[in-house]
């Protein structure tokens, strides 16, 4: 672990702003996952128009796949048009009925403008039906850790059996950023024009804070004002999630209030990276006679501004190590606590293979294994 600055248990720490109104709401740090504050975080809610980052993300994995491409013509059909197009009561694109349009086209009208015609579309496009394409979607949310979470349209409309929760789609909007920063750019995307209307993004953040660029707006009867919202303030990133807001302006006041907390009041730090070792292991009846210890990935942490030097770092691993020891095998853990609590923690791994030694030296290794035993 880095050297400890000294601890500063007293860094003044402000107020936790709530929101005002909201059924559901949380603060999750983007490098470890960890909810920095939240409430009714495992409620089940209704998504509303954040189905569609969803929507994106199994789009994205599509076209990673090879399944699909940016430049297909999609064919913005009948159904489409009848029910997520401008004679409805959400948002549409504006895409023309029976007419093509590039995908990636397609994809900016349903991230931008958040177009129910568009996420139908596609989802025909990318499944055959939307309802296919709903089961797609329940595949990558579980691949994703979404636990609670489920399904059966792909703009977010309200229907049976259709919700989620805040904690599923902080997790979905962490995924999106990490696994396909291309389509995500598409969220901050102020404007588009589509057959010669003009809309706005509907996330007000995008225009008061620069650091802000994502994600989704949502809303309708049921679901309330929502909005996932990331942003990005030096190496840290920060997504809040409020459902069941009051309003437009209010959803934008209380996540902006929520992401200058977070940013004000948490770091995250690496602790310990993969190539660098952690520890050294005493190797019996092996070629070597000690392995190094290490992480396979780095291991992060989020805590309150202040309180490194608080840390306590801890391993477990085996009384005894005997070879042969695989490169890459676990052989322990490392465990770090703040207060008592831990809060990160990882495998320990060796670095190296270790080799079994020769008769005579795996002899000799026994008896003194007995002896200190």
């Amino acid at each position: 672990m880095p050297r400890r600055p000294p601890s500063r248990s007293a860094w003044p720490s402000p107020r936790l702003p709530r929101p005002s109104q909201a059924t559901a709401w949380l603060v999750m740090d983007y490098a470890t996952g960890q909810v920095l504050a939240g409430e009714n975080v495992d409620e089940r809610v209704e998504p509303a128009s954040i189905t569609k980052v969803m929507t994106s993300y199994v789009i994205a994995a599509e076209m990673a796949a090879g399944r699909i491409k940016p430049d297909d013509r999609v064919l913005m059909s009948e159904r489409a048009w009848r029910e997520g197009g401008a004679r409805t009561d959400g948002s549409f694109s504006g895409f023309p009925v029976n007419e093509y349009a590039p995908l990636s086209e397609m994809e900016k009208g349903m991230a931008v403008q958040s177009g129910n015609d568009a996420a139908i579309a596609l989802a025909e496009h990318v499944a055959g039906t939307q309802e296919a394409f709903a089961d797609l979607m329940n595949s990558y949310a579980a691949k994703i850790g979404m636990k609670n979470s489920h399904f059966v349209n792909a703009h977010g409309l309200s229907a049976p059996e259709h919700y989620s929760t805040a904690r599923d789609l902080a997790l979905l909007g962490r995924a999106f950023v990490r696994d396909y920063p291309e389509q995500y750019a598409y969220n901050k995307i102020k404007e588009l024009t589509v057959n010669g209307i003009t809309q706005p993004n509907r996330n007000l953040l995008l225009w008061r804070d620069s650091s802000v660029d994502g994600i989704k707006t949502g809303h309708h009867s049921k679901a309330g004002y929502c909005l996932m919202s990331s942003a990005q303030r030096g190496d840290q990133r920060l997504i809040a999630v409020l459902m069941g807001g009051a309003s437009e302006r209010q959803r934008a006041d209380d996540s902006l209030a929520l992401l200058n907390w977070g940013f004000r009041s948490h770091e995250t730090h690496r602790l310990y990276e993969p190539g660098k070792p952690v520890a050294s292991l005493k190797v019996w009846k092996g070629k070597a006679d000690q392995v190094q210890l290490g992480v396979s990935r780095p291991l992060l942490v989020s805590m309150a501004r202040g309180r490194y030097g608080d840390l306590k770092p801890a391993m477990e691993v085996p009384r005894s190590l005997v070879a042969p020891i695989a490169a890459g095998q676990q052989i322990g853990t490392v465990k770090v606590s703040l207060d008592g609590q831990v809060v990160a923690e990882a495998p320990l791994v060796a670095a190296a293979a270790v080799e079994e030694a020769g008769f005579f030296k795996r002899l000799w290794d026994a008896f003194w294994m007995w002896w200190e035993s």
